[in-house]
């Protein structure tokens, strides 16, 4: 199986090309053995780059756990990129993921832009707030994060009686300036600590928006991995027009042969 690596802000993932259909479907096991960083490939998720009848591709994401994903922000963005790379599209793509329809723009230096879905509320919880920006998010302000325990407390919130079930993804959010931030994320199906998380960039920039009532703009998120960029609109007490701006990088081509017997 010829695979492809690219990495979004540091958020990394294995790219399949199956617009054909000819590749078996990978199981659990096999998913979480391609994702793993000793014995794999190494990934944060895995996209399958599918035939769509009414748009330009279908974007499949599973986590590094092997479990079914909600839409990926890096990802999209790491998948538009390589759209281009294997001639399916040119600087501009239409595209249909879990959570529905993106589009995406390939802009100078491998940036790619991405739309996201529109928000239409941000909910308070204690001193905290939740996000759903195509995956859940859970978004927590705090003060020195570099300092912060986010494996430890990402799996307080994740495996809290709350969000236990069906999990979320909790970021931590320090406030460098106006509307730049500094952001942390435990990613739930990684269990662990990513270098960036698009979506996560979304809802903590949307709900720092909602915060200081910003009708609209541009905010700056500084992620371990790089800088991601969040410009949006707030009509309604929803948020519309929004997208995602950050590098899509590619990495380094392979092929591998899934073991068959896990």
């Amino acid at each position: 199986m010829e695979f492809y690596k690219y990495t979004g802000a540091g958020n990394d993932f294995i790219l399949i090309n199956n617009y054909n259909g000819e590749l078996p479907d990978l199981s659990e096991k096999q998913i979480s053995f391609l994702c793993n960083r000793r014995f794999g490939i190494g990934a944060d998720g895995i996209m399958i780059l599918k035939k769509h009848p009414d748009f330009d591709f279908e974007m499949e994401y599973f986590n590094s756990d092997g479990s079914g994903g909600t839409m990926c922000g890096n990802g999209g963005r790491c998948i538009v990129a390589f759209a281009r790379k294997t001639g399916f599209i040119n600087d501009y793509a239409k595209f249909i993921a879990s959570d529905g329809i993106h589009e995406a723009y390939i802009l100078n230096d491998n940036i790619v832009k991405l739309k996201i879905i529109d928000v239409k509320k941000i909910e308070k919880i204690s001193n905290d707030y939740t996000c759903y920006t195509g995956s859940p998010h859970y978004i927590r302000f705090c003060s020195n994060i570099g300092s912060s325990n986010v494996y430890e407390e990402g799996q307080k919130v994740r495996f809290s009686d709350k969000f236990k079930n069906e999990g979320i993804n909790v970021n931590f959010i320090e406030i460098l300036r106006d509307n730049v931030l500094k952001i942390r994320t435990y990613e739930r199906g990684v269990e662990n600590e990513t270098l960036a998380c698009g979506t996560g960039a979304v809802a903590s920039a949307l709900t720092y928006a909602e915060i200081n009532n910003l009708k609209s703009g541009e905010i700056i998120l500084n992620a371990k991995g790089g800088r991601l960029v969040v410009n949006f609109e707030k009509k309604n007490n929803g948020f519309e027009n929004i997208w995602l701006s950050g590098p899509a990088d590619f990495v380094f081509k392979g092929i591998i042969n899934p073991p068959v017997n896990i």
